[in-house]
């Protein structure tokens, strides 16, 4: 699922992710194969009564057999149910399905949940799931995937994870304010790698700077050392200004970057940035070769907050992916909170101005992809240091 980020998801967890969508770093939640999604157009949703119970289907990947995948499972269930019982104002009638990361049952779940009376679901986790219920319950009820993969995005289906686009955007946007254009693309050969690449020539494109080129690379250190002077001959001769790099994988930042400094090409030379958090794990923060590079982090003081509620409510820290199922439900409950008849219709979930998220400041676009607030971070002397901080709204807050 996929992209893209709130720290690394552990390599157990991130095996069976890859089956899912785009994530990383943070998230990483990233490497699936591109999806079609499962409509186009405008896909309503039903109309509600915001006096009564509006029930709520949230389907998360318990079963699986798969210890880590169980853990996140009962983050995202716990979160949700916290944040039911934070909904002032609202009453949620929050229901939870077990779909075992399995997209045939997560079909089955879900048009169990619809048959019962739900009028949203939230989840599920992985890109196969998603689609498959996207399509099994279009037309009846939107769909808010743990996903970041914006693949399968659109129609009845949106995305709340992190989206490589969006990490990708942040920065190159706050490269151009700093007066960087020219940007070399740095990408792995895997699916994960060439869908942050992608991304990355996206934003460019959006913001109106230049590519000035694009490497791929293997995932070994050999590969890396292989292709650092070809990268190296490339950012000179195209007089680049910043090396944009995927580095998905848990061990490809620290030996991709090592590489590069190897040829000359560091921090202190050129603009390093990258689609993952550059600051976990934690003893990642003192190398040399990733002082002054610039990635993106969410807003921390709001996750600690969340972790700590969450710690003494159930007495074990929540997986980093398990905000997301309290984002999506809190969604839900202030737009009914706010009396809203079409809470759970497209209108509704992609009107005014956005929610306050555990990680930050959110809001859905109506082509099912999601903005996230992000702040721009580096390491200077072995600590986190940002740049530029976070949005702190989008004019306005549903939550």
């Amino acid at each position: 699922m996929s992209t893209l980020a709130p720290g690394r998801a552990l390599d157990a967890l991130r095996r069976p992710l890859r089956r899912a969508a785009a994530v990383l770093a943070a998230l990483a939640l990233a490497a699936c194969q591109p999806m079609t999604p499962t409509a186009s157009g405008p896909q309503t949703g039903p109309l509600i009564d915001p006096a009564q119970p509006v029930q709520v289907a949230l389907l998360v990947p318990a079963g699986s057999g798969n210890a880590e995948v169980e853990w996140l499972a009962r983050s995202l269930a716990n979160a949700g149910r916290m944040a039911a019982a934070d909904a002032q104002g609202a009453r949620i009638d929050l229901r939870i399905y077990e779909t075992g990361g399995n997209a045939e049952t997560a079909v089955a779940r879900a048009n169990e949940a619809v048959a019962a009376g739900a009028r949203i679901i939230v989840g599920p986790l992985f890109a196969e799931e998603t689609n498959a219920v996207g399509n099994a319950v279009r037309g009846r009820v939107n769909v808010l995937s743990y996903s970041n993969n914006a693949d399968i995005a659109g129609g009845n289906v949106f995305v709340l994870g992190n989206t490589f686009g969006n990490t990708a955007d942040r920065l190159v946007s706050y490269g151009a304010q700093q007066g960087l254009r020219r940007f070399l693309v740095v990408s792995e050969n895997d699916t994960a790698g060439q869908l942050g690449g992608a991304a990355i020539e996206g934003a460019i494109a959006r913001n109106r700077a230049t590519m000035v080129g694009r490497t791929s690379h293997g995932l070994s250190r050999a590969d890396m050392d292989a292709v650092a002077p070809q990268i190296a001959q490339a950012a000179r001769a195209n007089n680049a200004q910043a090396i944009f790099l995927t580095a998905n994988q848990g061990s490809v930042l620290p030996e991709i970057t090592a590489a590069l400094a190897q040829v000359g090409l560091t921090g202190s030379a050129i603009q390093m940035m990258g689609l993952t958090r550059w600051d976990t794990p934690p003893e990642r923060i003192g190398l040399a070769q990733l002082q002054n590079g610039w990635f993106t982090v969410p807003d921390l003081a709001r996750i600690a907050a969340f972790q700590g509620r969450y710690q003494a409510a159930f007495g074990e820290r929540p997986h980093e992916l398990g905000s997301l199922a309290y984002d999506g439900v809190s969604a839900i409950a202030a737009l009914v909170r706010d009396g809203r008849r079409n809470a759970v219709t497209t209108a509704g979930l992609t009107s005014g101005a956005g929610f306050a998220g555990v990680q930050g400041p959110f809001r859905l676009r109506s082509d099912g992809s999601i903005e996230r607030s992000l702040a721009v971070a580096t390491l200077r002397g072995g600590q986190l240091v940002i740049l530029d901080p976070a949005r702190r709204s989008f004019s306005g807050f549903g939550l």
